[in-house]
């Protein structure tokens, strides 16, 4: 069930109408019920791999608390010996609970690739290739479910949360419907302490997630699914439209998988606050960062987190030194494209984003010597025109880190390096900028008139962007003017959707892109 369809658009209302009818103690009997049902409308087997994490990680949640409790509650003559094997054991059991669950979804998401990657080294030494028939399809989510319920097990190992007794409230806290399938990646201290006290029906939540669930529908079927016309045209055929058209195709890509992704995001923080449920902004701005690094602490902040916390700090950070820190840096970002897809091109795109951090951090400490003074620096000091940033200082950092983002992109729309090359060629083979001007860009699938409604679209996205790049909450702006202003800009809103939204069986319904991590 997509968020973009009309059974979302009544299944969500019902879910909400008999949500604030139950008591209290039955709302997460109810949510889980609809949660299940929301994630076995694409494959109802799916939810056997959804249960399956679910118990593992309660269980083993509960077995290491108790393991925990045994040692504050041995004797102290035995203190050290007890303690010792209790931290063995809590190890093993985390450590066992860990692999099994990673089990799982390299099966589903990386086994055909590791077969790939196997088969290729045995052709390089002249050994015969493994043979496999056979295709796994990949779950819907899992990628999302299963870090959200890693991250509750780390918690609860490293005594930040006590683990949740409740399997009932657990299990929702896993698959809850809004964010299942593609998050935010919710933190146990957020969302499954929010399940313990369901709040009471709030006027204002209403329509603060109504606004949100109408923002999330006009980013994803006016802006997104026009431009995925013009970005599936060219890179589905990249010999007929060569040079700038790959150009203009990567930047609408930029801005397609942007509005896809934040659209979803909003989307679902609407549904939840409805419910009174209150889910983390998952993007902030992200194309106004003056820095990569700055990027991705806008941009899917809620996975860029989880790998913070989870695999960069524990390799050791930036707390071993210069070259550990870049290290670390590529490590991350390696797996951070490995996550997103089974294929060399999403490490290679994960890759890029980390060199480019690794950049910034060396331009950074260069430029940090040269203000302290150090000799070997000394002659940088004369390119220094003034250490004042000015508007064009912060409007050319951040045109060029939007153009080493969107290029970077490329490598994660093409879906393999190959066509990732030949996309590159294609776009250096020609200079056509003329294209710009003569009117050719209407050919790309998308006529003038909705054409020009795209551009005006991304040009309110941008403006909507500008006030949250600066900290104000818009939503809270947008509420506190006249009513009826709002009720121009909503019904403005409505009938943009309706009129210039893409329908119908020429669309398809596009599926949301993070929808296949």
């Amino acid at each position: 069930m997509l968020f973009n369809t009309p059974q979302y658009i009544l299944f969500l209302p019902v879910v909400v109408l008999i949500y604030y009818c139950l008591p209290k103690k039955m709302r997460c009997f109810w949510l889980l019920a609809t949660s299940y049902y929301f994630y076995m409308q694409w494959n109802p087997l799916y939810i056997i791999l959804l249960f399956s994490c679910t118990l593992l990680t309660y269980v083993c949640g509960r077995m290491i608390e108790n393991l925990r409790k045994r040692e504050v509650d041995t004797q102290e003559e035995d203190g050290q010996k007890e303690n010792l094997i209790g931290c063995r054991k809590q190890m093993l059991c985390f450590i066992i609970c860990i692999l099994l669950n990673l089990g799982i979804l390299f099966f589903f998401k990386y086994f055909q690739f590791g077969i790939s990657v196997l088969n290729h080294i045995l052709v390089y030494f002249h050994i015969q290739e493994i043979g496999w028939g056979y295709d796994i399809l990949l779950p819907v989510g899992i990628s999302f479910y299963t870090l959200q319920a890693l991250g509750y097990l780390v918690d609860v190992y490293r005594g930040d949360i006590y683990a949740e007794k409740n399997f009932i409230r657990y299990a929702l806290f896993v698959s809850f419907f809004p964010q299942l399938v593609a998050g935010p990646i919710e933190r146990s201290k957020n969302l499954l302490v929010q399940l313990h006290s369901p709040q009471g029906f709030r006027y204002e939540n209403l329509r603060k997630g109504g606004l949100f669930v109408l923002y999330g529908l006009f980013l994803k079927m006016v802006i997104a699914d026009r431009a995925a016309i013009i970005v599936d045209t060219v890179y589905g055929n990249s010999m007929v439209y060569p040079g700038f058209y790959v150009v203009i195709a990567t930047i609408f890509f930029a801005i397609q998988i942007y509005c896809d992704f934040y659209g979803y995001s909003t989307i679902a923080r609407g549904s939840a606050l409805i419910m009174g449920i209150h889910l983390m902004d998952n993007f902030s701005a992200p194309y106004y960062a003056r820095s990569v690094k700055d990027f991705w602490r806008r941009w899917h902040i809620s996975l860029s987190g989880w790998f913070r916390d989870y695999l960069y700090i524990p390799l050791g950070g930036n707390r071993k030194g210069e070259f550990r820190k870049c290290s670390n840096l590529l490590i991350v970002f390696a797996i951070s494209g490995l996550w997103h897809g089974a294929s060399m091109a999403f490490v290679f795109w994960g890759i890029l984003n980390g060199v480019y951090q690794v950049i910034e951090e060396l331009n950074g400490k260069m430029k940090s010597e040269v203000i302290q003074g150090q000799k070997r620096w000394k002659w940088l000091e004369k390119l220094q025109i003034s250490r004042k940033v000015c508007f064009s200082t912060k409007l050319f950092q951040t045109i060029i880190t939007f153009a080493l983002v969107t290029f970077a992109w490329l490598f994660f729309r093409a879906g393999g390096l190959e066509d990732a090359k030949l996309m590159i060629t294609n776009m250096f083979r020609i200079n056509n900028w003329m294209i710009l001007f003569d009117g050719s860009l209407y050919g790309l699938g998308v006529e003038k008139n909705y054409m020009n409604i795209l551009l005006g679209s991304i040009f309110v996205l941008f403006f909507i962007d500008y006030y949250k790049y600066h900290g104000k909450d818009v939503a809270e702006v947008f509420l506190e003017q006249g009513w009826w202003f709002r009720v121009i800009c909503i019904m403005l809103l409505i009938f943009t959707i309706l009129l210039y939204g893409c329908y119908g069986e020429l669309y398809n319904i596009q599926q949301f892109i993070y929808f296949q991590f």
